[in-house]
């Protein structure tokens, strides 16, 4: 046996490696070692009412637990993070999730911009800046803020200006930081996605971004598909769902819809069922998540 021409495996694989650069290889397996679309997204949570009563530890506990690496620290909950903490208190809650599996996404406010009081408005604004900074201090990455509702006394365009003139001066000053302001789309009326649009067309920069928020708004007008793609192009790193077996919101179509666009995100669980067991019902949303993903990828591929 002559040893100079056995290749050891990593020449092999550089040798592979050259001929696909030159295109020699089949177009059948290129294929076969492409990424499928979807494949970054990923399960997470919301401190919700599954999560309202843990405190940091067990949120990360349970998280691991359930596969599920990231969450969105609800305001005023049992974790305790919120604007008043303390240089060192904020320190230790970026070290807690630094030293887990689990990455904190970010923080969900009340924060609005529909004021009739344009002080109140003026007011949010600047306590909105002030959680975007919290949010650096503890390793997140955005802050999620409502629209939340309209005013009989207002026309509703003055309001959607006034808002999405907000967004637009919170999202300049989240970029200036390394931070996403995340509008939630909600609300009885402005979470209609024609309306989350109009106001996303006044914001000139890329700081602000959708929380889609799965309601039952999204299937009015010409249907889920039509709402999606009005807001797609602004979505940023999180959206909300609700239990995937869901039988009232068609999951399945809205996975497909993330998976065709190839969306990177978190899809973040905000459950408001009450399992008697929380890790359980986690493990099965995911199981259910990995499910609909290949469903959805099959789709595209075929």
């Amino acid at each position: 046996m002559n040893l100079k021409n056995i290749k050891s495996r990593k020449e092999f694989l550089q040798d592979i490696a050259l001929i696909a650069g030159g295109t020699l290889i089949s177009g059948g397996l290129l294929s076969a070692c492409k990424r499928a679309a979807g494949s970054d997204m990923k399960l997470g949570l919301v401190t919700y009412l599954w999560a309202k009563d843990w405190d940091i530890p067990t949120i990360i506990t349970n998280c691991t637990a359930a596969g599920l690496y990231g969450v969105e620290l609800r305001e005023q909950h049992a974790h305790g993070v919120g604007i008043e903490l303390t240089a060192q208190q904020r320190a230790d809650v970026k070290k807690r999730f630094a030293d887990s599996q689990v990455t904190l996404i970010g923080l969900g406010t009340n924060q609005q911009y529909d004021y009739v009081d344009t002080e109140q408005v003026k007011a949010s604004i600047d306590r909105t800046k002030e959680w975007l900074k919290l949010s650096v201090d503890v390793g997140g990455s955005g802050v999620k803020v409502k629209p939340n509702e309209f005013h009989d006394e207002v026309p509703r365009e003055k309001t959607i200006e006034q808002i999405g003139k907000a967004l637009n001066e919170l999202g300049k000053y989240a970029l200036e930081i390394g931070q996403q302001i995340r509008l939630e789309v909600h609300g009885i009326e402005t979470s209609k996605l024609p309306y989350i649009k109009a106001m996303m067309d006044y914001v000139e920069n890329k700081g602000t971004t959708v929380c889609w928020n799965s309601n039952s708004s999204d299937l009015e007008g010409e249907g889920l598909e039509y709402n999606f793609n009005l807001v797609k192009d602004r979505f940023g790193d999180i959206a909300h769902i609700r239990e995937l077996n869901t039988e009232s919101y068609p999951y399945q179509q809205l996975i497909d819809l993330f998976v065709k666009m190839d969306y990177k995100g978190w899809l973040l669980l905000e459950c408001s069922s009450k399992p008697e067991d929380t890790v359980a019902a986690m493990k099965e949303q995911l199981s259910l998540f990995q499910q609909m993903i290949k469903s959805a990828q099959n789709q595209v591929s075929g």
